[in-house]
């Protein structure tokens, strides 16, 4: 219940670990719940007195997690140092805006009262060489604040980092979809009106399989649990049969227009958008957590590869490659409470990662939406990993 208590107990733990690996730490990550968030401030001020000259990020969520184990709904702190070199990374936030470090890819915290919000991200992206953001919107029942060598209210905040900093992410889903992918073809704001030049309303009803929206017992527990997968019109919606590619935004359904015959999202549309209505489903996020972690370790395990063909052909060596740390950011409707136990969600991630004495270190938060490329989603998990050689 006591933070002090919490902090005292994670820094003894990191105190242990820096003795046993000496090293530059430059950068510490903080994620804290919301019980909390009216001491941030006072947690922040120890963490500097502590370990004097590191920079802090990190933010508020309803849960935070480290390695294989989540503490959502309870007073709760994860810690992560970072070795980096000063040159390589920037913590930024509306206050103090990047000058030092030509940013790649960033880790983004985000407040989500903030207006425009979703366009705020996708400048942030395109001042990235890469584009790439990861990260997620703070989430509280408290206070909801930010941390960026300092407290923070609104806007963005984080750490960019430069091209040599090792990283490899990942989005999974957590949905699948009930009916099939249609084009977005008449629609007004957030309201859709046709899909493929039929009204919404009753396509949405068949793929619910509803005879009769007026038999309210039959149809609106149905209605209650469908949602709509989005994605633009350039990309590609359904691309591992049957299951939701990375492109895919999860909003929910707000109202049905019997009027019109149309369905009014949470986000607005535009015509050429793609649209497929969709659940929750566990066996479903299961799967595709275990394909995304899996997707990670043989990426960084093949430039290892590539590293070993390259020595034996007498090619100069490059140093193998191996995971450094991650961190994980889920959407607070996950957790192992979605997936069938405590913990469960973060298990998956530390068996598919590596445990053991090869367990990855691991930090991250319950967010009120994950942050990828330029987006804002629902219902995923966002799994980053720095990468280097050792």
């Amino acid at each position: 219940p006591d933070w002090r208590m919490a902090l005292a107990l994670a820094a003894a733990q990191i105190d242990a670990l820096r003795a046993a690996q000496p090293a530059g730490w430059t950068l510490g990550l903080v994620y804290f719940t919301d019980a909390y968030a009216p001491h941030a401030q006072a947690l922040l001020d120890e963490l500097r007195q502590r370990w004097p000259g590191l920079a802090w990020a990190g933010c508020v969520g309803v849960g935070v997690c480290a390695s294989g184990v989540e503490y959502i709904d309870e007073p709760a702190l994860v810690l992560m140092q970072c070795d980096l070199l000063p040159q390589q990374f920037e913590v930024f936030s509306g206050a103090r805006p990047m000058n030092r470090v030509d940013p790649f890819t960033a880790l983004v915290h985000a407040d989500a009262s903030t207006p425009d919000i979703a366009e705020l991200i996708t400048e942030m992206s395109e001042r990235t060489a890469s584009g790439y953001l990861f990260g997620g919107l703070a989430a509280s029942r408290a206070a909801t604040v930010t941390v960026a060598d300092g407290i923070w209210r609104g806007g963005l905040s984080g750490v960019a980092f430069s091209a040599d900093v090792g990283l490899v992410s990942r989005v999974t889903q957590g949905c699948q979809p009930v009916g099939p992918t249609r084009r977005i073809t008449r629609c007004d704001a957030n309201v859709v009106a046709e899909l493929d030049g039929v009204p919404a309303l009753p396509l949405l009803l068949q793929d619910l399989q509803i005879s009769d929206l007026a038999d309210h017992r039959s149809a609106v527990p149905k209605l209650r649990a469908t949602l709509a997968g989005l994605v633009d019109a350039a990309d590609t919606a359904l691309d591992r049969g049957g299951q939701f590619g990375a492109d895919v935004r999860v909003r929910h359904l707000i109202g049905l227009d019997p009027g019109r015959q149309a369905v009014a999202l949470a986000d607005r549309v535009a015509p050429g958008m793609r649209l497929a209505f969709c659940g929750r489903d566990v066996q479903a996020a299961r799967r595709d957590l275990v394909r995304i972690c899996a997707e990670i370790r043989d990426e960084v395990e093949s430039g290892t590869e590539a590293a070993l063909v390259a020595a034996e052909a007498g090619a100069p060596a490059e140093p193998a490659r191996r995971i450094l740390g991650a961190v994980y950011i889920s959407c607070a409707g996950r957790g192992g409470p979605h997936f069938g136990g405590p913990s469960a969600e973060l298990k998956i991630v530390q068996h598919a990662l590596g445990g053991g004495v090869d367990e990855v270190p691991l930090v991250g938060f319950f967010a009120g939406g994950e942050i990828a490329r330029h987006h804002v989603y629902g219902y995923t998990g966002v799994l980053t990993v720095f990468t280097g050689s050792g």
